[in-house]
């Protein structure tokens, strides 16, 4: 069935007139408005005049009903045909729509780290599922909160832990200190751990060894999460 509804939205769309259409198509205007107020419909002749005014194929005024009609009219072997073709043409569409979708890798982000007073860590296995396009070794991902090591850690950033030990001074770790946790630059001195943040506006803390600070493990990546 000729769908006068789809004939409406395309002509808006173009942001013709009737009148316009109708003398492109060598018909008065009455019987271009019955097509529009479905009480009409084109021959094929001037379907085909249509189609090419509105830059569609003909098949696009038509509704799925006639789909459905002239697939009933078919013998059983050319409905077969039709539903390997179209099943494969789907398979083909759906396949061009993966590779258009860029690759998004999983992350499960746990509790905040603070890169700025500090933020308790609690490790309670709550963790939140965000998207990157890269995918990097890590052994858990952590949230950074604040703005203390800006510009490198931005807050709201995924900040990606590989679980070590002390590397080497100056290496960026996350650090459990006093029922905190940290995102910082780290310096061992003498009698603790010196801990350094890249924004200038934040006081080093130092951090006694006899308070028992601990180096939960080696910041090995960042990013800003992307949708899915």
């Amino acid at each position: 069935m000729f769908s006068a509804k789809k004939l409406k939205e395309r002509r808006q769309q173009f942001q013709l007139t009737q009148a316009y259409l109708a003398k492109e198509l060598s018909i008065s205007r009455p019987s271009y408005c019955n097509w529009e107020k479905g009480k009409t419909k084109p021959n094929q002749k001037n379907l085909k005049k249509l189609s090419e005014l509105l830059d569609v194929a003909p098949s696009y005024f038509l509704s799925e009903h006639d789909i459905v009609a002239v697939y009933t009219q078919l013998n059983q072997n050319n409905k077969d045909k039709v539903m390997d073709y179209s099943q494969n043409l789907l398979a083909k569409q759906n396949k061009v729509a993966d590779l258009a979708q860029p690759k998004r890798y999983p992350y499960k982000v746990f509790e905040k780290l603070s890169a700025g007073s500090g933020f308790a860590y609690f490790g309670d296995g709550n963790f939140d599922t965000v998207f990157y396009d890269e995918e990097i070794d890590h052994d858990f991902a952590s949230w950074v909160f604040g703005d203390s090591m800006e510009p490198t850690f931005l807050n709201g950033e995924v900040a990606l832990i590989k679980q070590t030990g002390f590397d080497y001074d100056g290496a960026i770790y996350a650090v459990e200190w006093d029922g905190q946790t940290y995102i910082k630059k780290v310096y061992r001195e003498e009698d603790g751990l010196r801990l350094v943040s890249i924004n200038k506006r934040y006081a080093d803390k130092f951090a006694p060894y006899d308070e028992n600070p601990r180096i939960i493990g080696l910041i090995v990546g960042n990013f800003m999460p992307l949708e899915n």
